[in-house]
């Protein structure tokens, strides 16, 4: 199954950085694939490529303003972003960047509650998540 195989290669890409963070990341791109792949089987594999689509991807918010995940954490997940509703920095969302990013996986899925919510309008699917994710680890420099 492409799955594993994909996994597999993080795995030995990433083996260098197995920190927590990193480590609970791949996990949580591991359960999403095996539950988007559950609900769709035609899913196989997670999108790089989608994945980083999605985190620039301008919607419609349910206030009628449009925002991206890009929005507040800039065009680049390694960098330090900023809110654009309080102008509080945020913490790179990359987790070869930011150590603690992936530290707590209930807040991670909390936050997917709350951000998805706020710019979707509803939870992310399981593959957007997958997607998102496995970008995020591909992330490894900030910008200037």
């Amino acid at each position: 199954m492409k799955i594993k195989t994909i996994i597999a290669v993080f795995g030995v890409l990433f083996s260098a950085h197995a920190l927590a963070d990193v480590t609970n990341a791949e996990k949580l791109v591991y359960k999403y694939t095996n539950i988007a792949h559950s609900a769709n089987p035609m899913y196989e594999a997670p999108s790089i490529t989608d994945g980083k689509i999605f985190f620039n991807r301008k919607f419609k918010t349910p206030s009628g303003k449009e925002a991206a995940c890009a929005s507040c954490h800039t065009n680049n997940p390694a960098n330090v972003g900023k809110n654009i509703v309080t102008g509080k920095e945020i913490p790179p969302l990359a987790p070869r960047v930011n150590t603690k990013r992936f530290t707590d996986i209930d807040k991670v899925e909390d936050e997917f509650t709350k951000h998805c919510n706020d710019i979707l309008g509803a939870d992310c699917s399981p593959s957007e998540k997958a997607n998102f994710i496995a970008y995020l680890l591909t992330e490894t420099k900030p910008t200037k």
